[in-house]
């Protein structure tokens, strides 16, 4: 299959071609043949052709003509007598027509202007085509934006590679949207959690967007979750810079840096950082490897993280036992288990209960 550069620089010989004049059928048909290929050249064409239009069909090199005016498709005008003179077709598709040495003599006639050749229009409009052609490449790869969606199902982990050679890790019931772009790789944490390791590339930065706060690094590891209206970032790696919500009334809140072990809770209220060894930190992603890891923590709490991973949901039925602590470390798709602990080390029981467990106080 042929390049995109050499898809580009066919699709010019074709228009130089068509506007040379002396255009037939039998050349609209090889053209149409050509487009028939395949998607890509008639895309080439149609981009190609609408960089034609806009540049007026090369109306600098329409000498003589008035400058309102723009030559019509074929035709060119004759400098020495104002009248137009159609220049012959390109001789060949994929090449440009044959040029003189710079080393050859030119005489000069006193009192005679030289007419430029046809030959020489059609190299010229084939080169400026070609220029056209380089440039949208160009610019096509400078603004190029790659935008993908992934999502979990409650229940399910999954660890996606990026275009970028980063990963991310979306927790049970997540969905992040990621957009490349040349400037900047951005992910906007749309639900749930997800964990990145980020490949280094000082030229783009590396941003989560999540309830109107963004996590930007360079190369890095780093958890972002959202929480009701709040953020919680953990970073296992590197630096992260957490920037503030945009505020009204010119009000501003300080961007915070997260150095390897930060634990960092935004809300409303401002930002919150426990500073913790990595080894901490990193068990609050324990979910990774699927285990729940709770250190004298609510009930209410440790019930509220074992329904982010199943559907069977564990239900407080009595609020004075949601303050009760607990701790260990459970495997967040074994709800039973954790369920009999609470029975047999608390004053608590359960009941089944249209598919869901209700907890009592006993």
């Amino acid at each position: 299959m042929a390049s995109s550069r050499e898809i580009e620089r066919t699709a010019a010989a074709w228009l130089a071609r068509r506007d040379a004049g002396h255009w037939s059928e039998r050349d609209q048909a090889r053209l149409n043949a050509w487009l028939d290929v395949a998607t890509a050249h008639r895309v080439a064409f149609i981009r190609l052709d609408a960089s034609w239009q806009r540049s007026d069909r090369l109306k600098a090199l329409g000498a003589g003509l008035r400058p309102d005016g723009v030559p019509a498709r074929g035709s060119w005008p004759s400098p020495r007598s104002g009248n137009v003179d159609a220049p012959a077709p390109v001789p060949a598709l994929r090449h440009a027509p044959p040029t003189r040495s710079a080393s050859c003599s030119h005489r000069h006639v006193v009192g005679r202007r030289r007419t430029p050749s046809r030959a020489l229009f059609g190299g010229l409009a084939i080169a400026t085509l070609m220029i056209l052609a380089t440039l949208a490449l160009g610019w096509r790869h400078y603004t190029a934006v790659e935008q993908a969606s992934y999502r979990t199902a409650i229940g399910d982990v999954q660890e996606l590679p990026l275009v970028d050679g980063s990963t991310a890790t979306l927790s049970s019931d997540s969905q992040i949207l990621v957009t490349m772009s040349r400037g900047e790789r951005h992910v906007d944490l749309q639900r749930g959690e997800a964990f990145f390791v980020v490949a280094k590339d000082p030229s783009r930065p590396f941003v989560v967007s999540a309830n109107g706060r963004r996590a930007i690094a360079v190369g890095t590891r780093f958890a972002v979750r959202r929480e009701d209206d709040a953020v919680r970032v953990v970073v296992t790696e590197g630096v992260v810079r957490l920037e503030p919500k945009s505020q009204s009334g010119g009000s501003h809140q300080a961007t915070t840096l997260l150095p390897a072990g930060s634990v960092a809770l935004a809300g409303d209220s401002g930002v919150v950082v426990h500073s913790e060894s990595v080894l901490q930190a990193m068990e609050y992603l324990s979910w990774r490897n699927g285990f729940l890891s709770f250190h004298d923590t609510p009930l209410a709490i440790a019930v509220a993280e074992f329904n982010r991973y199943n559907t069977r949901k564990i239900v407080i039925g009595d609020t004075t036992i949601g303050s009760m602590r607990v701790g260990g470390n459970f495997r967040w798709a074994n709800t039973d288990a954790f369920v009999r602990l609470l029975e047999q080390g608390f004053p608590i029981r359960a009941e089944r209960a249209h598919g869901d467990i209700v907890l009592y106080r006993r």
